[in-house]
């Protein structure tokens, strides 16, 4: 694991201890689940209604959190950009984890030339700084959140992969491992029987901690304008929207801005009471 994925685990756990950080962060996550459903079964005005009106309106009985530059409801907006922010953080991490677990285990169980390689095809990718890589993704395919998941999960898996690798190689140490093969069992048996449970389970502590980062940076492309397109409703294209009117309309920023942080600490506590709860866990047990 990272020395960043480490430090954001030391800081989390200073914070919250590890089984009420893990229901906290469950809760926070159940939460903006039963939230995206209620806005699409509420009253509110849909997220694309303008009011012109009714422009930059701050909080009122008729707009709970007021309304933005084109009298959109921001609530509304804020509601319907759940499932679009998180799903498309999940989406990213799901592509990442397509690639990245094949190309990790291969090179993990293959060693030799194959890993060397492999890994050195990795490097490559890695060589390029993230916000690069991705950015010349977007500038191929063009502006869109679809473009921005492409071109986040290009650069981040090889980070992964390694991780991966790292976590097969160290549980092919394991002297039960090894003691399986010594009894005649099949490569696949002992893959499956006692070489995936051991990186399952802390490859989701990562996997939790990485969809935090991977929201930020879906986030943070959107709020640069490459990443979703108006008018679709998106916590960091709110953000970018927003920014021209905080002086006067700082209501525009706050919202979007709390749901973000919101979410990054939900994926952050659930990565760390994971860990908790690893750490208590037998070495050949799911």
């Amino acid at each position: 694991m990272s020395n960043t994925v480490h430090q954001r685990l030391r800081f989390t756990r200073s914070i919250v201890p590890g089984h009420i950080g893990l229901t906290f962060g469950l809760f926070l996550l159940f939460g903006f689940a039963i939230l995206a459903l209620a806005g699409g079964t509420s009253n509110l005005p849909p997220p694309e209604k303008m009011d012109l009106l009714s422009r930059l309106a701050g909080p009122s009985e008729r707009h709970l959190l007021g309304t933005d530059h084109l009298g959109r409801d921001l609530l509304s907006r804020l509601l319907a950009a759940i499932p679009v922010s998180l799903g498309a953080a999940l989406k990213t991490m799901a592509a990442i984890l397509a690639i990245a677990l094949p190309w990790g285990l291969i090179a993990g169980l293959a060693g030799g030339r194959t890993d060397m390689v492999m890994m050195r095809l990795a490097d490559i990718v890695m060589a390029f700084p993230t916000l690069v890589l991705a950015l010349a993704v977007i500038g191929f395919m063009g502006a869109s959140l679809e473009a921005s998941i492409i071109g986040v999960a290009v650069a981040w898996w090889p980070s992964n992969a390694r991780l991966i690798r790292a976590l097969v190689l160290s549980a092919n140490e394991r002297d039960f491992v090894k003691a399986s093969y010594l009894a005649g069992a099949s490569r696949r048996r002992v893959i499956f029987r006692h070489v995936l449970p051991q990186i399952l389970p802390p490859l989701a502590v990562i996997v939790s901690l990485e969809t935090a980062s991977v929201l930020l940076a879906l986030s943070s492309l959107s709020f640069l304008g490459i990443g979703a397109q108006p008018p679709m409703p998106e916590w960091g294209a709110m953000l970018n929207e927003a920014r021209p009117f905080f002086a006067h309309a700082p209501h525009m920023l706050i919202a979007p801005g709390l749901a973000v942080v919101c979410a990054v600490l939900a994926f952050n506590l659930v990565g760390e009471g994971l860990r908790d709860l690893l750490d208590k866990r037998r070495p050949y047990q799911w």
